[in-house]
């Protein structure tokens, strides 16, 4: 057995020093292990990718001229989602609030459209509408998220058929106001990232299902308005939520620098205020530009776990945020909305003075002008009818 004896102060103190260092400090290798054991044990479920958004703007929605395994215009493709073991991955179906009033439902039914076929074409991905199929998959499983409620027009109906096209998560708002309320009865998840202060802080206050913020990240930390202040955070433990941690540099640095310790800050912090149990991945890639240097893509997903193990996260935790805190969610919702299945579906209309859309049409029946025996319109015009006061005026002088 190694002995200090015989050692002067220095070299026992130094001996101590490299002890510590060998044992009580993971080695990378051993990190790197654990790592992608513990990933492929549970893939990760990461809440938001705006892929789609980019093969809108690049490829105008074409996707029989590109290989998406190894597409390079974009941070995300499938060798990539592998390569970070991701195992679901919710596709926003996102299109500019600057539609809203205008052709927002087209826009985003041409993103599901597209979405679907994405993940129908690649054998490694698979579209799914159920928190049971993402854990049966072994495939990528893809999930459907409306990002803005512009995108339905004000429109329960809209939403419904959504949901019936594969749509399972919808944001309230993305920088615009939508005048209607969340209608829990379809089970769909309720995305707060985007909407105001007042508006989160309202549908936690009266939500029966949790939500999710599917990628916003901690506002004490980086005070940025899309990020979530303490108060929220505790409300959304109450509600049983979810707040999936967005990458994008803006939001984890407020612009400045960024690499993997600065979004491991976030995690830390939201983890005191909460508990691991509510937190998830929200990375946001291909929504925004400039992202954490060693989370440039969806490939180096593993370099935070990596980064939240060495900090002493367990096991059990890291589980929870890789993907089983996503399907506890969505099986609660799923369940709240079983529940409600005898509840017959809202035909509340919003009003047309509410709404404020001047490209929505009041359907009534049509003003038929009826055809003289000429083909002449039997009903005078206002020139005719002029016409005829001018002359009985006339008349009248004489």
């Amino acid at each position: 057995m190694f002995s200090l004896k015989g050692l002067g102060i220095y070299q026992r103190c130094l001996v101590s020093v490299i002890l510590l260092l060998s044992h009580g400090t993971p080695s990378h290798s051993s990190l790197s292990r654990r790592t992608l054991e513990l990933m492929t044990r549970y893939p990760l479920i990461d809440g938001h990718n705006d892929l789609p958004l980019r093969l809108r703007i690049f490829q105008k929605n074409n996707l029989n001229h590109l290989n998406l395994h190894n597409y390079t215009k974009t941070a995300t493709n499938i060798n990539k989602l592998q390569a970070g073991h991701v195992g679901g991955q919710v596709f926003a179906a996102y299109v500019m609030c600057t539609a809203q009033d205008m052709d927002a439902v087209r826009l985003t039914l041409e993103q599901v459209d597209l979405i679907r076929r994405m993940c129908e074409r690649y054998p490694g991905l698979e579209l799914v509408t159920t928190a049971q199929g993402m854990r049966n998959t072994t495939k990528i499983a893809c999930l459907i998220s409306i990002e803005g409620g512009h995108s339905i027009d004000s429109s329960l109906p809209a939403l419904r058929m959504f949901y019936l096209l594969g749509v399972r998560s919808m944001s309230l708002t993305h920088n615009c106001n939508t005048p209607w309320q969340w209608w829990m009865r379809l089970g769909m998840l309720i995305d707060l990232s985007h909407t105001s202060l007042a508006t989160a802080r309202a549908v936690l206050n009266h939500s029966r299902a949790p939500v999710i913020f599917s990628h916003s990240s901690s506002n004490t930390i980086c005070n940025h308005s899309r990020n979530v202040p303490d108060d929220v955070l505790r409300k959304l433990k109450m509600n049983g939520g979810l707040i999936m941690v967005n990458f994008h540099s803006g939001f984890i640095a407020c612009g400045r620098r960024a690499n993997i310790s600065t979004v491991a800050d976030h995690f830390d912090y939201i983890k005191r205020v909460v508990g691991a149990e509510h937190i998830g991945i929200g990375g946001d890639y291909d929504g925004a530009n400039g992202f954490p240097e060693g989370l440039e893509d969806v490939s180096k997903y593993p370099a935070l776990i990596g980064e939240l193990l060495s900090r002493n996260w367990n096991e059990t935790e890291l589980a929870g945020v890789l993907r089983l805190n996503f399907l506890r969610v969505f099986d609660s919702v799923e369940k709240i909305r079983d529940g409600l299945r005898d509840t017959p579906p809202s035909e509340v209309q919003i009003p047309f003075a509410e709404a404020n859309n001047s490209c929505r049409l009041e359907l009534k029946p049509p003003v038929i002008v009826q055809k003289s025996a000429r083909g002449g319109s039997s009903v005078p015009s206002v020139q005719a009818l002029l016409w005829a006061l001018l002359l009985l005026h006339c008349l009248l002088l004489h």
